[in-house]
């Protein structure tokens, strides 16, 4: 499929019934981690918190997803996070533990949340460490993950990368610590050029409280947003929205499936 105007010439557009999004998501999880398994044995993805992905979690710890996804050889990683305790409500790891992770049959090994309780400088060069040791890197190559899910802020921002914050333009660290959001905390944050290098990247974009910002990604080329930043070197972009948040856009610019 084509793009769209200021968009990875990859990208793809799949908008989905305001309650079918998120089974499409979890079909993609679901399938990306088959496919993955049975190529070179095990599949690597990088989850985002908030609100937007927790219905798909949950779906993944129920059937038929629970049982289709081979989870002894799956390895979950995290975008970002708040520097905060699990058991704090701000916690996306301490969400996923709740919404999933409890719930399937995963090796804990193979669970790999950010050290958000540490002092954010140091927790981010831990985590970065982590990924070299993962994925058998170095500074002069990158991790490639096979999925990341991906959110988008009514800001505009992605991950912890918030508008004007220096990390927008960082292409050394592999991880970042940050501070801004809503709560505006200190948090731990992927980098364009790790994110950049996955093999497919899926924004999961739902509730008309987005339409604007989604609008204005689309529509106006010349938005400063820090979304923007997110364009695969190869690997492919989909933008899996439902009805709500693409509510704002004109439809002849759409290109993509429903």
């Amino acid at each position: 499929m084509g793009g769209l105007d200021g968009l990875s010439p990859e990208s793809k557009i799949i908008i989905q019934g305001n309650t079918d999004w998120a089974f499409r998501a979890a079909d993609i999880f679901s399938k990306n981690a088959r496919d993955c398994i049975t190529k070179q044995g095990r599949f690597v993805v990088a989850l985002s918190g908030g609100s937007t992905p927790r219905p798909v979690h949950r779906l993944l710890s129920q059937e038929p997803y629970c049982s289709d996804i081979p989870w002894n050889g799956t390895n979950i990683f995290w975008v970002d996070e708040r520097c905060v305790r699990e058991t704090d409500p701000a916690s996306n790891f301490g969400a996923a533990k709740a919404d999933f992770l409890d719930h399937i049959p995963i090796p804990a090994t193979q669970i790999h949340p950010m050290p958000a309780e540490d002092f954010p400088e140091d927790g981010a060069k831990q985590y970065e460490q982590e990924l070299k040791d993962f994925f058998g890197s170095n500074e002069r190559s990158l991790p490639t993950f096979d999925l990341i899910f991906l959110g988008i802020g009514q800001d505009g921002h992605t991950a912890s990368l918030f508008p004007g914050q220096r990390a927008l333009d960082e292409w050394e660290k592999w991880v970042a610590a940050v501070k801004g959001g809503n709560p505006d905390v200190s948090r731990l944050t992927m980098t364009f050029p790790v994110l950049n290098h996955a093999r497919q990247i899926v924004f999961l974009v739902s509730g008309k409280e987005k339409a604007l910002v989604i609008k204005a990604l689309f529509e106006e080329t010349d938005s400063p947003l820090p979304v923007r930043g997110v364009r695969p070197v190869s690997g492919q972009l989909i933008w899996l929205m439902d009805q709500e948040a693409s509510s704002l856009l004109s439809r002849e610019r759409l290109i993509g499936e429903r």
